[in-house]
């Protein structure tokens, strides 16, 4: 009986020694996480910002990426197969209140303070551009609901006869939203909703438009590169109500861009929960690195050493002083 028990405690030993290691991942081997890659670049650019501040100012880890849809990305983060969502959007995700209450999704800080989407016009469709010689050719138009009197003013190129309305990227839930916004305002009778492929697409039409003079209308977001670049408007809607949003029949909220993770995380990098909470930008920050990444052609990890070099007053904020001085004498040999 002695010598069972024995054995028995010694075997339990040796489960724990080999279980400590990894909880603490003392090994040499790098513990890896992965982050959302749902294909937009304010978030691809926190990803690479955040990248650099766990891989250099910490030790012990590596941060990967998941490329997929959001709604892909958000249910593999729930089951623990993606661990982090470095930017997200909350009003896009329609269970993320039920899911947070659930517990199968942990807040950890706000990421953006304030983020505007919606239904937007180049500035000079209602004040006009004199320094361009641009007169407002709408300049009562206030109101997304006023759209479906000036098709003409936004003519489809393929059909004259109705007006184009370039809605957001197939796959995203609020393009969803967007169409039924679409067909609430009656814009279906004499607007054509156009789905171009991705955010570069999307940004690209926007800024021809700009480039030749010419009006546009649709779907934007803020901070985006293009919105530090090119004047736009937003149009005014009924306010924001969490039923009436997902129905298209109000604004869409301004939102707080969030960094959230799977249940599982803060066990697996109990370390990395101070700096989540504090790790924040802001929409003017993100809208001028954006618009570098634009200008530049720089990758985003590329801008995210810029971004990091240039708003050094940041990296205090976010870590304590050991974790920054690691983190500068990174970024010394960039």
């Amino acid at each position: 009986m002695k010598k069972h028990l024995r054995f028995t405690i010694g075997l339990i030993a040796v489960l724990l020694l080999g279980i400590a290691p990894a909880c603490k991942n003392t090994s040499d081997k790098p513990l890896t996480l992965v982050a959302a890659d749902c294909g937009w670049d304010s978030q691809k650019f926190h990803n690479e910002l955040a990248k650099i501040v766990i891989e250099n100012a910490y030790q012990g880890y590596r941060l990967d990426t998941s490329t997929a849809s959001s709604i892909m990305n958000w249910e593999s983060m729930k089951k623990g197969d993606v661990d982090l969502f470095i930017e997200v959007w909350p009003n896009t995700v329609q269970s993320f209140t039920q899911d947070v209450e659930s517990g199968e999704v942990i807040i950890h800080g706000i990421l953006v303070p304030g983020s505007r989407s919606g239904v937007y016009v180049l500035r000079y469709v209602v004040e006009g551009d004199p320094a361009r010689g641009i007169a407002p050719v709408l300049p009562n138009l206030k109101r997304v609901d006023q759209l479906i009197n000036y098709p003409h003013i936004f003519p489809d190129d393929e059909n004259p006869s109705r007006g184009r309305f370039y809605g957001a990227i197939p796959g995203w839930r609020i393009d969803e939203i967007l169409f039924k916004k679409y067909e609430h305002y009656g814009l279906d009778k004499n607007f054509n909703y156009i789905r171009l492929g991705s955010e570069a697409a999307i940004f690209a039409a926007l800024m021809s438009a700009y480039n030749l003079g010419k009006p546009w209308v649709g779907y934007c977001y803020e901070p985006t590169w293009i919105a530090g670049k090119v004047p736009l408007i937003l149009l005014e809607e009924a306010p924001y109500d969490p039923v009436g949003y997902y129905e298209g029949t109000t604004a869409f909220a301004s939102q707080l861009l969030q960094t959230v993770s799977s249940s599982q995380f803060p066990a697996k990098a109990p370390d990395l929960l101070p700096f989540l909470k504090k790790f924040e930008t802001g929409t003017g920050f993100i809208s001028e690195a954006l618009a570098y990444l634009d200008d530049t052609k720089a990758s985003h990890e590329d801008a995210a050493v810029w971004f990091l070099k240039n708003h050094d007053n940041l990296i205090d904020e976010w870590l304590p002083a050991t974790n920054a001085r690691r983190l500068r004498e990174h970024l010394s040999k960039r």
